[in-house]
C-alpha cells in the first residue's frame, strides 16, 4: 500500500489521540505543528500540550510558531515536503497561501457531521441542542470555517446519559481510526470529497463560563442537556446562597401538579435532587451528580446522606430576575 509524508497540526488530547493512530499506521509522519507552550498549573510554568508531549516522546520534529502568515513559516512548513498536512484541533486558521503548501492539500478532522455545527465547541452544542447523533467529518480544508468538501465521516449516537467528555472520548477515537482509512484512501487514489450541502448549517460557539449558569425558568429537557454537555467543562453551575453548586448530571423528571418558584429544592429522591423549573416551575431537574462549595463532584446521594443542610427542601437556588440569589 503506498504511504504519504504527513505533516501534523493539533495540539490537546482530541488531537493527540489522531496522531498516534497515525504514528501506528504505514504513513509517515515527517514533523508535527502545535500551538505554544501554555503556562500551568500552580505555579503557572511552561507545560507542553498533549500532541507536543506525544511527538517529543517519538522523536518527531516540532514546530510551535505563533502564525503561519508570514514568508519564514510558510517556506519551514514547505521545506518539510508533505503530501498533506492533518490539522485537527490545532488552534490557527490557516490561508489560501498556507493550504496549497502540501501536495494533495490539507485535510482536517472535525468532530460534527457537517455541515451541522461548524466552529469551536460542535461536540458540546450537539448534546446541548438534544441532537440524536453526532460523528466526525474528514474534510478537504479550504479557506473558510469549516466549508471544505468532506471525504469521510462516521457516526455516534447521542443518549440521554451521554456527557461532553464521553462524546469528546468516543469521537476522538473514531475521528483516528476514520482519519488513518481516508488517508489509505487518498494514498490508493480512492477518495472522493463531496461538496456540503447550502442546507442545514449551523455554527459552534466557543464555550464559555458564563454561560454555563443555569436559568430554572427554563425546561427541564433543555437544563439536563445543558449540563451533561458542559461535563466536564465549563460545568454547569447555578447559585446556592452567595456560592456555586456544580452540576455534572442531570435528567428531566416529571411534571408537578402544583407548581412551585423557579430553583425551589423538591423533597430529594434516594438519588439526587429535584429542582422546581420551567416556565410555570411545573417541571423537575432531576440531579444526581454535583459539587457543593469547597467539596469534591460526587454523587447527589452521598450529600444527602451526609445530610447537608444547604441541600434541603423549601430552599431556593439560583438568581432573580435582577441577578441577586434567590
Amino acid at each position: 500500500m503506498p504511504s504519504l509524508r504527513v505533516v501534523f497540526a493539533g495540539t490537546p488530547d482530541f488531537a493527540a489521540q489522531s496522531l498516534r493512530a497515525l504514528l501506528q499506521s504505514h504513513h509517515e509522519v515527517v514533523a508535527v505543528y502545535t500551538q505554544p507552550d501554555r503556562p500551568a498549573g500552580r505555579g503557572r510554568k511552561l507545560t507542553p500540550g498533549p500532541v507536543k508531549t506525544l511527538a517529543l516522546e517519538h522523536a518527531l520534529d516540532v514546530y510551535q510558531p505563533v502564525s503561519l502568515k508570514d514568508a519564514d513559516a510558510q517556506a519551514t512548513l514547505a521545506s518539510l515536503n508533505a503530501d498533506v498536512l492533518v490539522v485537527v484541533a490545532y488552534g490557527l486558521l490557516l490561508s489560501q497561501a498556507v493550504l496549497d503548501i502540501p501536495r494533495r492539500g490539507c485535510i482536517n478532522v472535525h468532530a460534527s457531521l457537517l455541515p451541522r455545527w461548524r466552529g469551536a465547541a460542535p461536540l458540546q452544542r450537539a448534546i446541548e441542542a438534544r441532537d440524536a447523533e453526532s460523528g466526525v467529518a474528514i474534510m478537504q480544508m479550504d479557506a473558510g470555517l469549516d466549508t471544505g468538501d468532506v471525504l469521510n465521516e462516521a457516526r455516534v449516537p447521542i443518549t440521554a446519559t451521554t456527557t461532553g467528555g464521553e462524546l469528546h472520548d468516543a469521537l476522538a477515537v473514531l475521528g483516528a481510526d476514520t482519519l488513518t482509512a481516508t488517508l489509505d484512501a487518498i494514498a490508493e487514489g480512492r477518495a472522493h470529497a463531496t461538496p456540503q450541502p447550502d442546507s442545514g448549517v449551523t455554527y459552534a460557539a466557543k464555550l464559555s463560563k458564563a454561560e454555563a449558569e443555569l436559568d430554572f425558568t427554563r425546561p427541564a429537557a433543555e437544563l439536563s442537556a445543558k449540563v451533561r454537555a458542559f461535563n466536564p467543562w465549563p460545568v454547569a453551575w447555578c447559585t446556592l446562597g452567595e456560592e456555586r453548586l456544580r452540576l455534572f448530571m442531570a435528567s428531566a423528571g416529571e411534571i408537578l401538579s402544583d407548581a412551585q418558584p423557579h430553583g425551589t429544592l423538591l423533597a430529594p429522591d434516594n438519588d439526587g435532587l429535584r429542582i422546581a423549573c420551567g416556565a410555570r416551575g411545573d417541571e423537575v431537574l432531576h440531579v444526581t451528580h454535583a459539587q457543593l462549595p469547597g467539596g469534591k463532584a460526587m454523587p447527589v446521594r452521598e450529600l444527602l446522606n451526609a445530610r447537608q443542610p444547604r441541600l434541603a427542601a423549601g430552599n431556593r437556588l439560583g438568581r432573580n430576575s435582577e441577578g441577586a440569589p434567590q
